[in-house]
């Protein structure tokens, strides 16, 4: 299924645009479960500039979108009306300063967390078990194995959907278990992060022990995109889980872990329909099995493929 194309108006509105500007393309191979429609347009700025000079030119009623690596995402098989934003190889930088860390939106947290290892930099090993990038650590306060990006965050810049360029400090990010008080038409382009004096050898040991907890207890090889369901207060989603009986359960070409029953997984085959309609079923079982309602951690943008056709 294809959109209407909008992207020849766009680049006539913005002639000194630099970056790539793309009609109708897929972005399945963008996301880690491999699944989901096009991008009506796939804007692809070559650096925070290009970005805002891009978001100020074009009509204000046009969506936009933001994609990252994909890890935590599914796109609905429709696609995404409007322009999606994919952050690449112009927000890719980490610069070391001190006990601080720069990093683009595009850096993998894993890269954050090697170059603060490097440094002698503690405190943000944590970062090793972030299966995303910096962006999608900012927008919804990323964290693992004890550590939040609201612990280590110093300043983030991003871009608003006029074009307007914002410094926004750790308080101004309104950060809550999972959530970002940011505005959702933000759209960061940095991050700044502060650690403090450590041995490399230590924070080596702790990043290793990290990743051998990652590869025995989750399916990391597997087509998933993380955790799914956010931990309910006093629980643990994966235990609510298992306690409903969805432990390797089926929908369609998706299936609940057998390895960790808080991941999904494409079997090879699933639609983006699947995925979530497995994931709405795990919901209701576990509501009807403990009386908890699970919230949605892995976030699902665009439409499904009836409203699109």
């Amino acid at each position: 299924m294809n959109f209407p194309d909008i992207s020849q108006d766009l680049r006539t509105r913005t002639p000194q645009l630099r970056g790539r500007l793309l009609p109708n393309q897929s972005l399945a191979e963008l996301t880690w479960f491999r699944v989901g429609g096009p991008a009506q347009a796939l804007f692809m700025p070559e650096d925070e500039a290009d970005l805002a000079y891009f978001l100020g030119a074009i009509p204000a009623d046009i969506p936009v979108t933001v994609v990252g690596l994909g890890s935590n995402l599914i796109v609905r098989d429709g696609g995404i009306p409007g322009v999606v934003v994919r952050l690449g190889r112009g927000f890719s930088d980490v610069k070391v300063d001190g006990l601080r860390i720069t990093a683009g939106p595009a850096v993998p947290d894993v890269k954050v967390a090697r170059a603060a290892q490097e440094a002698g930099i503690a405190g943000l090993s944590f970062m090793r078990g972030i299966p995303g990038a910096i962006g999608g650590a900012l927008r919804m306060n990323g964290g693992a194995y004890g550590g939040e990006t609201k612990d280590v965050l110093v300043s983030a810049r991003a871009v608003d959907r006029a074009g307007n360029i914002h410094v926004l400090s750790n308080a101004d990010m309104h950060y809550t278990y999972r959530h970002c008080g940011v505005p959702e038409d933000f759209i960061f382009t940095a991050a700044t992060f502060e650690g403090r004096a450590g041995d490399r050898a230590v924070i080596a040991a702790e990043m290793d022990k990290i990743t051998e907890s990652r590869e025995a207890t989750q399916p990391i090889k597997s087509r998933t995109g993380g955790s799914t369901f956010k931990n309910p207060p006093g629980h643990k989603a994966w235990q609510l889980i298992d306690k409903a009986g969805c432990r390797g359960l089926i929908v369609g070409g998706a299936q609940v872990s057998e390895l960790h029953c808080n991941f999904l997984i494409n079997l090879g085959a699933a639609t983006a329909a699947d995925i979530e309609n497995l994931g709405e079923t795990v919901r209701k079982r576990v509501k009807e099995s403990s009386g908890v309602d699970l919230d949605w951690e892995i976030k699902r943008i665009g439409v499904p493929l009836s409203r699109a056709s």
